[in-house]
C-alpha cells in the first residue's frame, strides 16, 4: 500500500491522471445509479399519473431514509476506515460491513412490511412491497460502496449497469399489471439481481451474524454518520408526508417530477460527491491555505451550473415536457425555478461540507447539518400551508441557501480555529 510520502513525491501529471481517473469512475458509477432511476421516475409517471406517482414517491423517499441509515451504520465506516487497505484486511471488513447492510434491511423491512399491511388503502400496498424488497436495495448499494473503497470503482459501474439492464424486464412486466405496488416490486427485484451479482463480483459472503460486533466497533463514526445522513434525508421524508397531508399525494408527485428534471445534473454532482471530501483532505495535507478557495471554487461551480440547467429547463417546449412526463408535465414545470435555485444553494453548501469534513471538525458539521434539516423541514411545510405546492417548493428554496450560508460561516470559523491551532483534527494513526 503506498504510504503518504510516497504520494507527495508522485509527479504532477501522475497525480492529476490519478485524480482523473478517481472522477471519471465516481461520475460513471452515479451516472449508470441515476439514469436508472431517472427513467424509472419517467417511466412510472407516464404510466401511473400524477396521484398514484405522488403515492411511488412517498415509497422512494422513505427508501432514501432507510439508505441513509445503512450507509451512515454500514458502508461510511467502511470506505473511512478500510480503504486502500490489504485485500485481506477490506474482504474481511466488508463481510462484515454488508451483513449490517443485510440486517438493516431485513429490521426496517419488517416494519415497512407491517406498517403497509396496517395502512391499507392506496398507499399500504407500496410501502408492503417495499419492505419486501429493502434487504436486496441495501446489499446492492453495500457492493457498490464496498468496491468503490477497494478502488475497484469499475466493479461498481458494471453492477449498476447491470440493475439497469434487470430493470427493463421488471418494468415491462409492472407496466402490464398497472399499480404502484408492481412497480416497487419491480425495481427492488432488479436491484437484488445486481446484489446477486455483486456477491459473484466479490466473492464474499455477507455475514449477518457479526453486524452486532460491527455496529459496536465502528460506533464511534457509525452513530455520528447515522445522524448526519439521516437528518436531511428525514427532513425530505417529514416534507413529503407533511406536503401529502396539506395539499395532497398529488402535490408530491408534482415535486418529484421537478425533481426529475434536474435528473441528470444531480447525476453529476452525487458522482462528484465521491471524490469531494478525499480531494479537499489532499488540499489540506498539501496547501492548507489553498483549502477556503477550494471548496469555493467547487460549490461555486457547482450553483453556477446548477442555474445554467435550470435555465435550460425553462426554454423546453411543452409538447417535449408532456412526452418526458405526461401528465406530471403541467404541475412540475411551475416548480422548476424555485428546485433550482434550491439545487443552487445546496450545491453551493457542498463546497464548504467538504472542507468542514476535510477539517474533522465533525461538531460543527453535525450542528450546521441539524440547523439545515430544520429549515428545510419548516420552509416546505410552512409554504405548502401559505401557498400550496409553490409554496412549499419556494420555501425549500429560501431554507437551502439560508442553510448553505450558515455551512459557509462554519468553514470560515474552522478555518480560523486551525490558522490560530494548526494542529489538525483528523487522527493520522
Amino acid at each position: 500500500m503506498t504510504t503518504e510520502g510516497e504520494k507527495a513525491k508522485a509527479p504532477p501529471g501522475s497525480a492529476r491522471r490519478a485524480l482523473v481517473g478517481r472522477l471519471s469512475w465516481g461520475l460513471a458509477d452515479q451516472a449508470a445509479s441515476s439514469v436508472s432511476n431517472f427513467v424509472v421516475g419517467i417511466y412510472v409517471a407516464r404510466s401511473l399519473g400524477v396521484t398514484a406517482f405522488g403515492v411511488f414517491s412517498l415509497a422512494w423517499v422513505t427508501y432514501g431514509v432507510v439508505l441513509n441509515v445503512s450507509r451512515g451504520l454500514a458502508t461510511d465506516p467502511l470506505v473511512v476506515r478500510f480503504s486502500g487497505v490489504p485485500d485481506a484486511s477490506w474482504r474481511r471488513a466488508v463481510a462484515r460491513s454488508s451483513g449490517t447492510a443485510l440486517g438493516v434491511g431485513a429490521a426496517l423491512g419488517v416494519v415497512c412490511l407491517v406498517a403497509g399491511l396496517g395502512l391499507g388503502g392506496r398507499v399500504g400496498p407500496a410501502f408492503a412491497a417495499l419492505g419486501v424488497m429493502l434487504p436486496g436495495l441495501l446489499l446492492q448499494d453495500a457492493w457498490r460502496f464496498s468496491f468503490f473503497a477497494a478502488g475497484a470503482g469499475r466493479k461498481a459501474f458494471v453492477n449498476d449497469v447491470v440493475w439497469g439492464v434487470a430493470l427493463v424486464p421488471a418494468m415491462v412486466v409492472a407496466a402490464r399489471v398497472g399499480s404502484v405496488a408492481a412497480f416497487v416490486l419491480a425495481w427492488g427485484a432488479s436491484a437484488t439481481v445486481a446484489a446477486g451479482y455483486g456477491y459473484i463480483q466479490s466473492g464474499i459472503r455477507p455475514r449477518l451474524t457479526e453486524a452486532r460486533g460491527w455496529l459496536r466497533e465502528q460506533r464511534d463514526l457509525g452513530y455520528r454518520y447515522l445522524v448526519e445522513n439521516v437528518s436531511l434525508s428525514g427532513a425530505s421524508q417529514l416534507r413529503a408526508y407533511g406536503l401529502g397531508a396539506i395539499v395532497g399525494v398529488g402535490a408530491v408527485g408534482a415535486v418529484r417530477g421537478a425533481e426529475l428534471l434536474l435528473g441528470p445534473f444531480l447525476a453529476v454532482l452525487m458522482g462528484l460527491s465521491l471524490v469531494t471530501v478525499p480531494e479537499a483532505a489532499r488540499v489540506l495535507r498539501r496547501a492548507p491555505h489553498r483549502l477556503g478557495k477550494f471548496c469555493l471554487l467547487l460549490g461555486g461551480g457547482q450553483a453556477a451550473a446548477a442555474l445554467l440547467w435550470g435555465g435550460a429547463l425553462l426554454l423546453v417546449p411543452g409538447r417535449l415536457g408532456q412526452f418526458v412526463l405526461g401528465d406530471v408535465w403541467h404541475s412540475a414545470s411551475e416548480l422548476i425555478v424555485p428546485i433550482t435555485l434550491g439545487v443552487a444553494g445546496a450545491g453551493l453548501g457542498t463546497g464548504a461540507a467538504a472542507g468542514l469534513r476535510a477539517l474533522g471538525a465533525a461538531r460543527r458539521s453535525l450542528r450546521t447539518q441539524l440547523f439545515a434539516s430544520a429549515c428545510y423541514v419548516s420552509g416546505g411545510l410552512g409554504g405548502a400551508v401559505v401557498a400550496g405546492t409553490v409554496g412549499s417548493a419556494w420555501g425549500v428554496a429560501a431554507a437551502t441557501v439560508s442553510g448553505s450560508a450558515v455551512w459557509w460561516l462554519q468553514l470560515r470559523s474552522a478555518l480560523r480555529e486551525r490558522h490560530r491551532n494548526p494542529i489538525p483534527e483528523v487522527r493520522t494513526s
